[in-house]
């Protein structure tokens, strides 16, 4: 359990669970049995497929990664591989089942791509996270695919301001991914592992991670909605925080982990900035 728990990652169970809850929410759902139900589920069963998965198939990579030792991830003991993915397929199935008997087909397409995409990322054979731009592409829409779905559960459109957030969050996806990457070129390239910085580099990678920040922060001020407009603020935070690395070289990459445990603490902050506007904006409207 302690294993399962660690692989896991609980210290960011919070950043699928929270995406579906506020946008289901934001979006007029008021099924409180639906909301209680897929919010359990991207907060637990999803991260336990997402990164236990993840776990199982770098293993190699992992041995060589320094930063497998905490909050950031663990190695996970070879005997424990089977056991995770047959636990990811226990505590997954009955949220899959329901979520399929209770939605409607868009939904389902939503939920079902959402899906894929975890086990895309990293099983053998697919391995999207070893393809260039698709690994920062599907890693997003980890995180996107959630909020996406609490919308489209709704049947709210995904036009105006809604898509502009949407687009915003995508481009903020991709950003992280990429930034992550950097840190992980050494071990990545010693395991035989592609990803977007193994590729183009660690210079290239970080580039393209602060322009997304900054297309992110422009999404949301072309939204129009002022609350939404105020919340162009957290992709900026990011940018500060990332900029730093404009220059970072392949030799020097892995000082970006001091940038990645920073962005970990950052994901708080902009949640707990998000929620405020969110709270504020409903109070000034009702």
């Amino acid at each position: 359990m302690t294993q399962l728990f660690a692989t896991s990652r609980p210290f960011s169970w919070i950043n699928t669970a929270y995406p579906f809850a506020a946008a289901y929410l934001l979006a007029g759902g008021r099924d409180w049995v639906f909301f209680t139900v897929l919010t359990v589920f991207f907060l637990i069963p999803y991260n336990l497929a997402m990164y236990g998965i993840n776990d199982v198939f770098d293993y190699e990579s992992d041995l060589r990664n320094p930063r497998k030792t905490g909050m950031e991830g663990i190695v996970l003991d070879r005997s424990m591989h089977r056991t995770t993915l047959v636990a990811t397929v226990v505590t997954c199935t009955p949220f899959i089942v329901y979520t399929l008997a209770v939605t409607s087909w868009p939904a389902r397409v939503v939920f079902l791509t959402s899906c894929f995409a975890v086990v895309a990322y990293s099983v053998v054979g697919l391995r999207f996270k070893e393809r260039p731009f698709l690994d920062s592409v599907t890693s997003s829409y980890h995180f996107v695919s959630p909020a996406l779905f609490g919308v489209v559960a709704v049947g709210a459109p995904l036009t105006g301001v809604t898509g502009w957030v949407l687009a915003a969050f995508f481009a903020w996806g991709m950003a992280s991914h990429a930034f992550g990457a950097i840190q992980d070129v050494h071990a990545d390239r010693e395991a035989g592992i592609g990803s977007i910085a193994t590729v183009v580099g660690a210079r290239v990678t970080a580039r393209f991670t602060v322009m997304l920040y900054v297309v992110s922060a422009v999404c949301l001020l072309a939204s129009g909605q002022g609350a939404v407009m105020v919340c162009a603020v957290v992709p900026l935070l990011y940018v500060a925080s990332t900029v730093q690395y404009w220059s970072v070289d392949d030799a020097h990459a892995t000082v970006t982990r001091r940038g990645w445990r920073r962005f970990m603490w950052l994901n708080l902050l902009s949640g707990f900035i998000i929620t405020q506007v969110i709270l504020v904006n409903a109070f000034v409207v009702s």
